[in-house]
C-alpha cells in the first residue's frame, strides 16, 4: 500500500509539474496554469469565470485540442485515400460533431438517434457516416438508406438479410461491410474489449468469405468493404497491426472470388494516459499508422478508422465545486456537487481520472476519497488519492472527461445533467445549457 501511494503522489507530482509549465500553444495541453498560484485555464479562459458564469458541475471542452487530434489522423495518413469518422458515441453534443464535420471529419454512428444529431449538426457529412452497432432495427435501417450514408458495418447474417429486404423495398442499394472478429487479443478493460469470438459483436472471420459469396448475387447489396473493431482504450500499436494483416488476408481470398472490396474499416480504439503522465500523442498517431500502413501494404483502396476518445478525451474536463471536506473515523471524504451521474466512469470501469484543484492552496497533499452526493456506496471518483489542499467552496477539475462523460450521464437521483462549454482560444461558448426541473418532468404522465 505505501509503495503504491508513493507511486499515486509521483504521479501527482508529474501532473502539476507539467500543469504549471508556461506554454505556447493551449491546444497541446488545453488545461494549464499561465503562471503558478494562477487559476487553472483551458486555452486563455479561466475556468474560476466559467464556473462563476455558467455554475457548477461544467463540462469544458476544447475544440483547439479537438481540431490538432483530428489533423494528426490526416497528417500521418495523408500518403492514403482515407477518412476520419468521429465514433459519435464519445460524445455527441452537436457543436463538436459540427467543429469535426467542418474539418473533414466523418461520423461513426451506433444507433438512428446518432444520425439524427449528424443530420442536424452536419448534413453535408452524412455521406461519410458508416453505421455500426449489433442491434439495428428496420426503422433505423430505413433511416440511414434514406440518408444515403456510406456504409453499414454488418453484425450479423440476420442483419444482412433484414439490410437486403429494407433496400429492396426502398429501392436503395445499400453499401455494406460485414464485420469481423479477427480474434485478436486486446489489453484493455473486459468490457470495452470487443475482437473475440465470445464477444457479442461482429462475425467470426472464418465465415466471413461464405457470406461475402453468399450476397454477392443480390442486386440491393454492395459489398462495398470490410470492418473490425478490437477494442476500446488499447495503449499498443501491435494488435491493430495483427488485426488488419488478418482482415487483408480475407480482403485477397475474396479478391480472388471475384469480389473486389474497395474500403477497410479499421475501426477505433486507440487508447490515451488518463493518470497525468507525458502523452506524446503525435507519437501515438504516428505507431498506430505505421502498423496499420505495414499491415494493408497490398491494397489500394480506402482506409476508414474510427476514433472517439482519441479525439475528445483529453479536450475535456468536468468542473466541480467541493461542497465539503469530512472526516468518518480515519477516511477523508472530499464532496463534490458532481457525482456518479455526470460522469460513471469511475464506478463502471474502476476507471482513473486525475482530480486537481482549480486554484492551488499551500499544504502538502494528502489521502482523501473525492465522492458525490449521489445516495450510493459507489459515488466515487476516487478512492485513497493523495489530493492537494481543498477547502469546501473551491473547485476541482476531473481531467480527460471530454469522452463517455456527458455522453454516460443521467438523472439518477432526479439530478439535473450538467451544462457544457466549448472554448476556442479566447472564446468560449455554452454549447448545452443546465437542465432544469421542467425538462425532468416534461415527458412524464402523473
Amino acid at each position: 500500500m505505501h509503495g503504491g501511494r508513493c507511486c499515486r503522489l509521483k504521479r501527482a507530482i508529474s501532473l502539476w509539474k507539467r500543469l504549471l509549465t508556461p506554454i505556447s500553444n493551449s491546444s497541446c495541453r488545453p488545461f494549464y496554469h499561465p503562471q503558478p498560484k494562477s487559476a487553472l485555464h483551458c486555452g486563455k479562459v479561466s475556468l474560476e469565470a466559467l464556473a462563476k458564469r455558467y455554475g457548477t458541475p461544467l463540462y469544458v471542452y476544447s475544440a483547439d485540442q479537438m481540431v490538432e487530434r483530428l489533423g494528426l489522423f490526416q497528417t500521418a495518413l495523408k500518403g492514403r485515400d482515407h477518412l476520419v469518422c468521429y465514433a459519435v458515441k464519445a460524445n455527441s453534443a452537436l457543436a463538436i460533431l459540427e467543429l469535426l464535420a467542418g474539418r473533414g471529419a466523418g461520423f461513426d454512428i451506433v444507433s438512428g438517434g446518432e444520425l439524427e444529431r449528424v443530420k442536424v449538426a452536419a448534413p453535408e457529412a452524412v455521406g461519410r457516416v458508416v453505421f455500426s452497432g449489433v442491434g439495428k432495427t428496420a426503422a433505423e435501417v430505413d433511416l440511414a438508406l434514406e440518408a444515403d450514408i456510406l456504409q453499414f458495418n454488418v453484425e450479423s447474417e440476420a442483419e444482412l438479410a433484414l439490410l437486403a429486404a429494407r433496400a429492396a423495398k426502398l429501392k436503395r442499394k445499400s453499401r455494406f461491410a460485414l464485420r469481423v472478429n479477427p480474434d485478436v487479443f486486446a489489453d484493455t478493460h473486459p468490457y470495452i474489449s470487443t475482437g473475440l469470438r465470445e464477444h457479442k459483436f461482429g462475425i467470426d472471420i472464418r465465415h466471413a468469405r461464405r457470406i461475402y459469396k453468399g450476397a454477392a448475387g443480390n442486386r440491393w447489396l454492395d459489398a462495398y468493404g470490410v470492418s473490425v473493431h478490437i477494442g476500446s482504450q488499447i495503449r499498443s500499436a501491435a494488435p491493430f497491426g495483427a488485426a488488419m494483416a488478418r482482415v487483408c488476408k480475407l480482403v485477397e481470398q475474396l479478391r480472388g472470388d471475384g469480389i473486389v472490396l474497395k474500403a477497410i474499416d479499421a475501426g477505433g480504439g486507440l487508447g490515451i494516459d488518463y493518470h497525468g503522465g507525458d502523452f506524446d500523442a503525435a507519437a501515438k498517431v504516428q505507431e498506430y499508422a505505421a502498423a496499420i500502413e505495414q499491415a494493408l501494404a497490398g491494397f489500394d483502396g480506402r482506409l476508414l478508422m474510427e476514433p472517439g476518445r482519441f479525439l475528445v478525451a483529453q479536450a475535456g474536463a468536468l468542473l466541480a465545486r467541493v461542497l465539503q471536506v469530512k472526516r468518518n473515523g480515519k477516511k477523508t471524504f472530499v464532496i463534490t456537487d458532481a457525482a456518479m451521474n455526470d460522469l460513471i466512469r469511475p464506478a463502471l470501469y474502476q476507471a482513473h481520472h486525475e482530480i486537481v484543484p482549480v486554484r492551488p492552496r499551500p499544504g502538502r497533499p494528502r489521502t482523501v476519497d473525492v465522492v458525490g452526493p449521489v445516495c450510493e456506496t459507489g459515488d466515487f471518483f476516487a478512492r485513497d488519492r493523495k489530493l492537494a489542499p481543498v477547502e469546501p467552496g473551491d473547485l476541482v477539475a476531473l481531467l480527460d472527461a471530454g469522452a463517455y462523460g456527458m455522453a454516460q450521464s443521467s438523472n439518477y437521483n432526479t439530478r439535473m445533467r450538467a451544462a457544457e462549454v466549448l472554448v476556442e482560444g479566447a472564446k468560449a461558448r455554452l454549447i448545452r445549457r443546465r437542465e432544469t426541473m421542467a425538462d425532468l418532468l416534461a415527458p412524464e404522465v402523473p
